[in-house]
């Protein structure tokens, strides 16, 4: 049989715990998480549809789009920089975050990618897809 003893000292264990506790605890940082995300709406009408993606800070020049039969995949390179300055001028604090964000999505009709139109204004890109008509199915006589 085990026992589990412990000697409680009060006057070295609060300090060496309380310390072991600021060591460990998470340290808060000012990353703002909406900088990576792609946020998606996606509706459809009766021959298109219409997709709304959030892309707030990105220069048009930054955006691809890719149509593949019934597969959207948009990406975009996020660059953002803030810059604190103190009383003196001085940079206090400089924060910079460079990367890409990438969304691929399956639409339940392939859409007809030489009528597709994009439009980037206000932090949106807006995306009109046409559906691709599809032939009429015809009923062959057999011989």
């Amino acid at each position: 049989m085990t026992t589990h003893l412990r000697v409680f000292e009060p006057g070295i264990s609060d300090t060496f715990e309380s310390a072991l506790r600021r060591f460990f605890s998470p340290v808060p940082l000012d990353i703002n998480p909406q900088a990576i995300q792609m946020r998606l709406d996606v509706s459809e009408k009766k021959d298109a549809y219409v997709v709304k993606a959030d892309l707030p800070g990105v220069k048009k020049e930054d955006i691809n789009v890719r149509i593949d039969g019934n597969i959207v995949q948009i990406d975009a390179e996020v660059k953002q920089e803030k810059e604190t300055r103190g009383s003196d001028d001085k940079v206090l604090r400089s924060e910079r975050y460079y990367g890409s964000v990438s969304r691929t999505f399956s639409l339940s009709q392939d859409v007809d990618d030489a009528k597709a139109v994009a439009k980037y204004a206000d932090g949106v890109l807006t995306l009109e897809l046409p559906k691709k008509t599809t032939a009429a199915s015809k009923k062959l006589t057999v011989q």
